[in-house]
């Protein structure tokens, strides 16, 4: 079974993928994490957390990142569907604050790797939704932090305008107050 490059952005540093999928009367069978071939399509992929979340439709969830230790997220939908977006948050990228959303639902089978250099979030599109993720670093809340959902200066299209958030979420800070910050600097863009 093959995971497949379906779209890349960002000079290729966050990839769309799917795995191919093996259906018959009896169900489903999909491998959705094989080091080599993740490694072949350029994922610097060494997964130390696995989270798995639940949440009803509206809820949106992020934008989060996470700078000691770095945390990568390949993010996948295994219920009902949702919006998952990366944002570029390095410093001196030429996509600096673009943002790249896509629609992934367990019926696509889609997955979307974003580095550490992201924030990520998603919206729950259906009555519910299952967000699975494989992660590159250990979950440390010392130095995790997030952009405000609807920062004017990214401009992200989500699919809700009143989304369900908690209290971190909604209070977030913006890219340029991120930016701001001297931690901002373990996220500089280099070629």
């Amino acid at each position: 079974m093959q995971i497949r490059l379906e779209h890349s952005a960002f000079d290729g540093a966050l990839k769309v993928l799917l795995p191919e999928r093996f259906q018959d009367h009896r169900g489903f069978f999909t491998e959705v994490f094989r080091q080599d071939q993740l490694e072949e399509l350029g994922l610097p992929l060494h997964v130390v957390q696995f989270n798995h979340s639940g949440s009803v439709k509206n809820v949106l969830r992020g934008l989060h990142f996470q700078w000691d230790p770095p945390m990568g997220k390949l993010m996948r939908v295994t219920r009902g569907s949702a919006f998952l977006v990366a944002v570029d948050i390095r410093k001196n990228s030429p996509t600096l604050g673009q943002w790249f959303g896509i629609e992934a639902s367990a019926e696509n089978n889609l997955m979307v790797w974003a580095p550490a250099s992201f924030a990520r979030g998603f919206c729950v599109t259906s009555d519910f939704a299952e967000i699975q993720y494989f992660c590159t670093g250990i979950y440390n809340n010392k130095a995790e932090s997030g952009i405000l959902w609807n920062d004017p200066e990214i401009g992200i299209e989500w699919p809700v305008t009143e989304p369900i958030q908690s209290d971190k979420d909604r209070h977030a800070q913006t890219l340029a107050e991120w930016l701001e910050r001297p931690e901002s600097d373990y996220f500089t863009y280099s070629r």
